[in-house]
């Protein structure tokens, strides 16, 4: 007699899960930081796939090359081991400004505004939660946000690229070339990229003056943040009273003009004594010039007009350089570092201490103390990943296979690391001569540092609950 197969066994089999399922339940149950890191790494991927492809670029960029650059271009770095304007087809230069502007404009802005399609969910508690990884400002949602940050990111891009074009590469005497130079330039620039279609990146335009105010003022516009340019633009009619200005903006653009300042003026007095310093053969003005725009693009972008080595820079330079690239630029920008308002509460509680106050103040306003520890905890553990990042370049022979390889110092790879984890990008010879080991290093560190190290520890722990539980104080001697 022949046997059936029972109607429960049938309705088991249909619903087993399946592969897509299982993924898609896997993804709902992504917290937004896991969520943005996974999405960074399918981005970087893909983008490594069509940079490798021959419509792209040359045989001499392989997948590591490709790869390399990808991830230096979605980081907003500017690190390269390729020669962009020469080994990159036009199509090839395109998807690199197109990655750039993918990053610059906020991975973590991008993947959660992605993440809001996708799930669906638009609960106050969710957009609060999606608000902390943007540096969202309310509870309005990710949308009108995302929309005005670009808005504004194309009328500062296309009005650079309109000066740039009429006024700055006049050099260029095809049209259509100088266009997509300053078009492209325009955009590494905002975005704090760095990258540059000529081999010594601006050095041939390090007297002028166009260029230098051009590309500066647009490093300094996307280093200080979407809400600190959004609130400028609302309150220009009033900008007579800087008082009228949030706090956090009034803390970036102080701590913006100051470690400009402070920046070129140590420069100009590292470089102007050293024997060889690429300052001392300059004349008032270029100086002037050169040591202003590397102190604003050290911080951020890493574009540089003088060339860069340890041979041409002082070992007091070079430290003052790390120094900056550490700060970085200021939340919600396109650059990276510990950001200016970490650094401006730093300070802020040095000096309470020194005063015997029990708490921080700071233009007469009194900061949290879970403030203070982030900016204790972010420059505390981006300073630790800086040392692990120096000490695994430095495990075993980090420079190329070939026998008369050259060895770098500890203070050029400390500099190569401080500039691959703060997306800065500045090279001092270092990176294309690096074996597969030392730039795995600056890639991980690069992707680290752009996502930031709280992200990243928050996707590893996951959501977990506020601890309500309270314990006794005791005092311990500092």
């Amino acid at each position: 007699m022949a046997t059936h197969r029972t109607p429960a066994a049938a309705t088991s089999r249909l619903n087993r899960p399946s592969l897509w399922d299982g993924l898609r339940q896997w993804r709902k149950q992504l917290t937004v930081p896991q969520f943005t890191v996974v999405t960074g790494l399918l981005v970087i991927a893909s983008g490594t796939l069509l940079l490798a492809s021959p419509l792209c670029s040359l045989e001499s960029v392989g997948l590591w090359e490709a790869l390399f650059t990808v991830t230096s271009a979605i980081t907003v770095t500017g690190l390269s081991i390729i020669d962009v304007g020469t080994e990159l087809t036009p199509l090839g230069q395109g998807v690199l400004a197109g990655l750039i502007l993918s990053g610059g404009l906020g991975l973590m802005a991008i993947t959660t505004f992605l993440q809001g399609f996708v799930q669906g969910r638009s609960g106050l508690r969710h957009r609060l939660d999606k608000g902390r990884s943007l540096d969202e400002f309310g509870v309005g949602g990710i949308g009108p946000t995302f929309h005005s940050i670009l808005r504004t990111a194309s009328w500062v891009m296309a009005t650079g690229t309109v000066i740039l074009f009429c006024f700055g590469f006049n050099d260029i005497e095809d049209w259509g070339q100088r266009l997509w130079a300053s078009l492209f330039h325009c955009i590494s620039a905002y975005n704090n990229a760095g990258f540059g279609l000529w081999s010594d990146n601006l050095v041939q335009y390090k007297g002028n003056a166009v260029v230098n105010g051009v590309i500066g003022s647009l490093i300094v516009i996307g280093g200080i943040g979407w809400r600190v340019t959004n609130e400028l633009w609302s309150q220009r009619r009033r900008l007579g009273s800087f008082r009228r200005l949030s706090l956090h903006s009034r803390l970036v653009l102080r701590s913006t003009a100051i470690l400009i300042g402070l920046g070129a003026l140590g420069l100009l007095f590292t470089e102007q004594f050293a024997p060889d310093g690429v300052v001392a053969s300059l004349n008032l003005w270029d100086k002037l010039q050169v040591t202003l725009f590397q102190s604003i693009t050290t911080r951020t972008a890493g574009f540089n007009t003088v060339p860069l080595s340890i041979s041409t820079l002082s070992d007091a330079g070079l430290l003052l350089l790390i120094a900056l690239m550490f700060i970085g630029a200021s939340p919600g920008g396109t650059g990276g570092g510990i950001k200016t308002t970490s650094f401006a509460i730093l300070i802020g509680a040095t000096r309470s201490t020194l005063e015997g106050r029990s708490e921080v103040v700071i233009h007469r306003r009194q900061i949290s103390g879970e403030l203070v520890l982030k900016a204790v905890g972010v420059t505390l553990a981006s300073g630790l990943f800086v040392l692990l990042m120096t000490l695994l370049l430095g495990l075993g022979p980090t420079a190329g296979g070939e026998a008369n390889a050259p060895a770098f110092s500890f203070l050029e790879k400390l500099f190569t690391c401080m500039s691959a984890f703060a997306t800065v990008g500045l090279d001092v010879g270092v990176t294309a001569d690096l074996n597969r080991w030392g730039q795995l290093v600056l890639m991980v560190g690069m992707f680290f540092g752009r996502l930031g190290v709280i992200l990243l520890l928050s996707a590893l722990y996951g959501r977990r609950p506020r601890s309500r539980v309270g314990y006794p104080r005791e005092e311990v001697l500092i």
